[in-house]
């Protein structure tokens, strides 16, 4: 749902903001005021293409902003291009500047006209005068005649992405021969390198500290040996001089038992010499001064270093890589088998889309016979004399397939007699158009409310001028489709009709004054007695009179039955 709507420096308004709120919010005003304005920045925040003739004459910048609540495909959408979410509220806010440049901003976070447009079908669904957005191509037109029926669509996307998925596997297995073999050469070559080295993981890491022994051997030597001297074969060594400390503080334990846990102590100190004083004479003893193993070990690391530098940076990555080479020459060499199955799986594949694509047409065409006859009710209601009609047509083609269906639907429509029916797009008029959307969007709500089941659908309607060309009782029928379709989702429109504006939820007078040589446009929320009089004022022009106004009190309170 659209909670505020903000321009400021926008074409004639100076500064404006607009609180809407549930159910049918109705913009009036005189013509020529700027109520279309309003719905033009809306589009502007939905990603419509930016002027600068927008700008407001004198000014820098023009600024719109908009606040709608959020929806769990808004805050995906969000989620996808990085942008934070900011609660249960989504705030848009793009700038226009003179030359024509612009600044994007969702949640105050810099973003692209793109993001807004992929948030736009989330938020809101606008008919504007000046532009329609995703109001009528043939993606809408088939979500529209979905939604109407309850249609999934799940069955057959998965069947797609699965026919998809083997289509791709095969077309890599059936891509060039020549391509294929230079890569087998290549594979084979990089497998058996691989292979013939017998690599082990991390045994670079301990052959270099092999090799470390081995180029200090005589150091090592040395340092242990003088370390086993010094702890305990040497003259003067730590084990004979703690052995002599040990007979002396015994001697001490004679007389004062306080030195007994002394001599624990010192035993403990001897006994851990001893330990060191062995291993260093061990190991002095373990090496081994070999040229010939510290050049075998030179080799086996210049052979590793040579593999890491062409498959990974650690043996673990160069024996991945030789697992996957493996991998891809046996699969070249199952190729005619594996191309024989993935055919045969492919073929399945293909059945099973064209199974379910087909179980899908016959549900969309059933559906279309019952949409095309209630809209065509509601366009006629609306003083409107159509023939409405929506094709849905298969198409075996693969290569018209898609994850919602082989089918092309179309909407067609001749709006006068004796003319043909030609596709929605294709209307002249705006207010036509506007009223045929609303006929079909209401009809879509009439249908999901027999199947009793809530179709989600955008949260925010905008129809602009949709009153054109009509009057009386068919602007009354207007309005009482206005009515019942805001009562599932929010809408907003503009209009010149006080049967229509008599249905509103929250009325707003757009209004245009000249201060000193500037004009300037503002928005008002109507209430009670203020509302009254622009309704009197829609029914008998400028001058309101007591019969213009008892029968605009008499309007408001039907409207309310």
């Amino acid at each position: 749902m659209l909670l505020e709507l903000r321009a400021e420096n926008y074409a004639v308004i100076d500064h404006a903001i607009a609180v809407f709120g549930p159910g049918l919010n109705l913009l009036t005003g005189e013509t020529g005021a700027g109520k279309s304005i309003l719905v033009d920045a809306l589009v502007l925040l939905m990603g419509s293409k930016a002027s600068a003739d927008v700008v407001r004459h004198g000014t820098d910048k023009a600024v719109v902003s908009c606040v709608f609540e959020s929806t769990p495909g808004a805050e995906a959408t969000l989620e996808a291009n990085g942008i934070d979410t900011e609660g249960s509220e989504i705030i848009l806010r793009r700038e226009i500047l003179q030359n024509g440049k612009g600044r994007v901003y969702v949640n105050n976070q810099p973003a692209t006209v793109a993001v807004l447009r992929q948030l736009a079908p989330e938020l809101a669904l606008v008919h504007a005068q000046s532009e329609t957005l995703g109001s009528f191509d043939q993606a809408q037109q088939r979500i529209l005649l979905d939604r109407f029926a309850g249609l999934s669509t799940d069955a057959v996307s998965a069947a797609f992405a699965n026919w998809r998925e083997l289509q791709s596997k095969l077309a890599d297995l059936e891509s060039s021969e020549q391509d294929k073999l230079r890569m087998v050469d290549l594979w084979l070559f990089q497998s058996r390198e691989i292979e013939a080295a017998r690599l082990q993981p991390e045994e670079d890491i301990l052959l270099e500290a092999e090799r470390r022994v081995l180029m200090n051997a005589e150091k090592l030597y040395s340092a242990a040996m003088n370390a086993y001297d010094l702890l305990y074969e040497g003259t003067g060594s730590a084990e004979s001089t703690l052995r002599n400390a040990v007979k002396q503080i015994e001697e001490l334990a004679r007389f004062d038992a306080k030195f007994l846990e002394a001599i624990q102590q010192l035993n403990s100190a001897l006994a851990l010499v001893e330990d060191v004083g062995v291993t260093a004479r061990d190991y002095a003893e373990g090496i081994q001064a070999s040229p010939e193993r510290l050049a075998e070990i030179e080799e086996r690391l210049a052979t590793l270093d040579r593999l890491k530098r062409k498959y990974g940076s650690t043996l673990s990555e160069v024996i991945a890589f030789g697992e996957d080479v493996a991998s891809k020459l046996a699969e070249v060499e199952n190729r005619d088998e594996m191309i024989k199955v993935l055919r045969a799986n492919f073929s399945r594949a293909g059945d099973l889309y064209r199974g379910a694509a087909q179980a899908l047409h016959g549900e969309r065409a059933a559906a279309a016979k019952k949409l095309e006859k209630s809209a065509e009710s509601q366009i006629n209601d609306l003083a409107m004399r159509a023939r409405f009609v929506i094709s849905v047509t298969a198409n075996e083609d693969p290569a018209a397939w898609t994850p919602h269906g082989s089918d092309t639907i179309e909407y067609r429509i001749a709006t006068n007699a004796g003319e043909p029916l030609k596709p929605l797009d294709e209307i002249a008029s705006g207010g036509e158009m506007s009223r045929v959307l609303l006929a079909l969007k209401v009809s879509v709500e009439e249908g999901a409310s027999r199947r009793k089941k809530k179709t989600q659908v955008p949260r925010t309607l905008v129809f602009d001028e949709i009153d054109i060309g009509i009057g009386g009782r068919a602007a009354e029928a207007v309005g009482h489709k206005l009515k019942a379709l805001s009562k599932v989702q929010q809408v907003l429109c503009v209009t010149h009709l006080p049967q229509i504006a008599a249905f509103a939820d929250q009325h707003f007078l757009i209004e245009k004054k000249t201060e000193g040589k500037r004009t300037r446009t503002s928005v008002h929320l109507l209430e009670n007695a203020d509302r009254t009089e622009e309704i009197a004022r829609m029914l008998s022009g400028a001058t309101v009179t007591d019969t213009s106004l008892r029968h605009a009190e008499q309007m408001i309170n039907s409207s309310r039955n």
